[in-house]
């Protein structure tokens, strides 16, 4: 029974198909869809973080989606707990779950089981470097960071504020680099099981995927979501403000940009973004890809069914 078999995880860059691929999957395996999206946690930011529509969520149970507020913090740590726990209901109900999302390291820090659990909290340290971050910008502490901790700045985006602060925050209280105590869980950690897909494209078809993506954002009222968000009174210097898509957007409405330079911004950012999402998960070598570039949704999750039911390996329950 395909029902049996291990966890499923469907990756990719933005803007390559995945929800729509996932869904179907839940359509055919009685799958329920457990998110592996940053920025699709965060209420009221739906246009902008290409969230399920209403007629995809009736399509498949969503999890791991509008549960906290924009000016709430996540960590990789909080997630993973969370899609832990939504593994299990979904096994309780006998149906298969579906980890998908371009998050890279919440799908890592999940299949690798990293435990997460040595790196400490300084909320002192943590505040003073978020109101030095608002003052200053991400990218200053982002400069800082590589000074540090190389490694993990090298993997996180300059305005990843969030994340910049957290390794900070670590490397001050305790004069360790995250990223070493990221290895330590790493080299102690036991692996899921899990059969792990990929969707990829050439570049060419991604990026004019995106930039069709970009134009229907905006045509669906992405600048009435920011200038909703901002009339609500979430700052602009908060994390998932200053975000892929949002932080254009805010300088645009504040004057700083026009709408052509905005439009054009968004899609350049959104095109970098793939690019790197790409890399992660080809150092991943147990994904198997799918050319999606010609595939309908359908016929992708046909692809993944056939190669599911060929597979010889069984799973073991989270």
């Amino acid at each position: 029974m395909l029902a049996d078999r291990e966890l499923i995880v469907l990756v990719g860059p933005t803007a390559v198909g995945k929800t729509a691929a996932a869904i179907e999957l839940c359509e055919r395996l009685q799958g329920e869809i457990v998110s592996a999206d940053s920025m699709q946690v965060y209420r009221h930011m739906d246009i902008g973080t290409a969230k399920p529509t209403p007629d995809e969520r009736s399509r498949a149970p969503f999890h791991l989606i509008d549960f906290i507020e924009p000016d709430c913090q996540i960590t990789v740590s909080d997630w993973k707990l969370k899609a832990e726990a939504a593994i299990s209901e979904i096994r309780l109900r006998a149906r298969t779950p579906i980890v998908s999302g371009g998050t890279g390291l919440y799908v890592k820090a999940l299949l690798d089981d990293w435990t997460l659990a040595g790196t400490p909290r300084n909320m002192e340290v943590r505040d003073a470097l978020t109101a030095e971050a608002t003052k200053s910008g991400a990218p200053a502490l982002h400069a800082r960071l590589a000074d540090v901790d190389p490694v993990t700045a090298n993997r996180l985006h300059p305005n990843d504020m969030v994340r910049i602060v957290r390794a900070l925050e670590v490397y001050y209280t305790t004069g360790v680099a995250i990223s070493e105590y990221q290895e330590r869980d790493r080299r102690g950690s036991q692996p899921r099981a899990a059969v792990r897909f990929g969707l990829t494209m050439p570049r060419p078809v991604l990026y004019e995927k995106i930039d069709r993506r970009v134009d229907a954002m905006v045509a669906a009222g992405f600048e009435q979501e920011v200038r909703n968000l901002l009339q609500q009174g979430y700052s602009a210097e908060l994390s998932p403000m200053r975000s892929l898509g949002y932080k254009e957007m805010v300088r645009y409405i504040g004057g700083e940009l026009t709408y052509s330079d905005m439009l054009a911004e968004v899609k350049q950012n959104t095109r970098r973004y793939a690019k790197r999402q790409q890399t992660w998960f080809n150092a991943d070598k147990s994904i198997e890809w799918i050319d999606a570039s010609e595939l309908r949704s359908a016929e992708v999750a046909g692809q993944i069914v056939k190669r599911l039911e060929s597979s010889s390996v069984k799973v073991t329950n989270i």
